[in-house]
């Protein structure tokens, strides 16, 4: 008789009403109704557990002890052995860096684990808080698939709220905060990475021939593929206006940087007759026009300044300037 494991996170027992009854550590695990086993494979005594327990193969052992990241489905008999991936809410960590959820899944038994807190998981054990939750393991499957999927549709909807504001940034000639657009582009890039094969991994389990998946799952399990693919659209789209944004921001920085050089340009061209004249009187030669009269450097710099004033208006009337 296989005994509820200790140090779990939860461990109870669906009633089949959309409520749940909690289970006592190393109590008997089976009863009439499916139980739930959600399980943190960094500690020790989870870790024991999965090694020890006859409920589970090798490669469902693996899977759960953390051996595999990518979104995957596994068929072993009348059970499932399912790896997904949910958006890292935890603080102080990057939300695009997703947390595998590791799921064992039959008619009367789920497993599932991860190293790192799942919103989604909270979400659907506080469904069976509020007697609103699964009813039996087809239906715990849907619910998670559907709250996982929220919880990206969420953070994908944030990301094109930062990209609407980054382009109002642009749109009013503005430089945006350093790293910030290729913050966004990285988030996009890896969200897409592991939301595309959990978006085929669902369309297939909808299809999958097991017993007990009714009818009302597999058509749930369509909507949440087809709800996966609007967010891969989405993400696809807002790839595209981060390009185009950078590519803005490029011409901005190299407009900015052309105005600067053509401003300094225009100086130099003030200055160069009066750099001409000075670099031609101050020769130590003799002969210098004006040396022995007094008020010739007088002269001579009311003539440069003439001379500066006479090129900035003929700059200004060919609109150079």
């Amino acid at each position: 008789m296989e005994l509820v494991p200790k140090q779990s996170i939860y461990s109870l027992q669906l009633t089949g009403d959309g409520g749940m009854t909690p289970l006592l550590a190393d109590k008997p695990l089976f009863d009439n109704h499916p139980a739930w086993l959600h399980l943190d494979y960094g500690r020790p005594e989870a870790q024991k557990w999965l090694f020890k327990t006859s409920l589970l193969n090798e490669a469902a052992r693996e899977a759960l002890l953390g051996q595999s990241n990518r979104p995957k489905l596994l068929r072993y008999g009348d059970g499932l052995l399912l790896v997904l991936r949910g958006i890292n809410h935890n603080d102080q960590d990057k939300p695009e860096e997703m947390v595998a959820l590791r799921i064992f899944i039959n008619a009367q038994l789920i497993i599932s684990s991860r190293r790192r807190p799942l919103l989604s998981e909270q979400d659907v054990y506080q469904q069976l808080q509020e007697q609103a939750g699964p009813v039996n393991t087809g239906d715990w499957l849907v619910e998670m698939c559907d709250t996982l999927t929220d919880r990206a549709g969420e953070f994908v909807d944030s990301l094109h709220d930062d990209i609407l504001a980054l382009e109002e940034t642009v749109l009013e000639n503005q430089q945006p905060a350093g790293g910030h657009l290729s913050r966004i582009r990285k988030q996009l890039i890896l969200i897409r990475r592991y939301l595309s094969p959990q978006r085929d991994l669902v369309a297939r389990l909808a299809s999958e021939k097991i017993s007990w998946l009714e009818d009302d799952d597999r058509r749930r399990l369509l909507e949440i593929a087809e709800r996966l693919r609007r967010w891969l659209d989405d993400l696809d789209a807002g790839v595209a206006r981060t390009a185009i944004l950078a590519d803005e921001i490029n011409n901005m920085m190299t407009a900015a940087t052309n105005r600067r050089a053509y401003q300094i340009s225009i100086l130099a061209l003030l200055f160069l007759p009066a750099t001409f004249l000075t670099g031609l009187f101050g020769v130590n030669l003799a002969g210098i026009p004006g040396a022995e009269h007094p008020w010739a450097f007088s002269i001579f710099f009311s003539l440069l300044v003439l001379l500066a004033l006479a090129l900035a208006l003929w700059l200004k009337l060919r609109r150079w300037w």
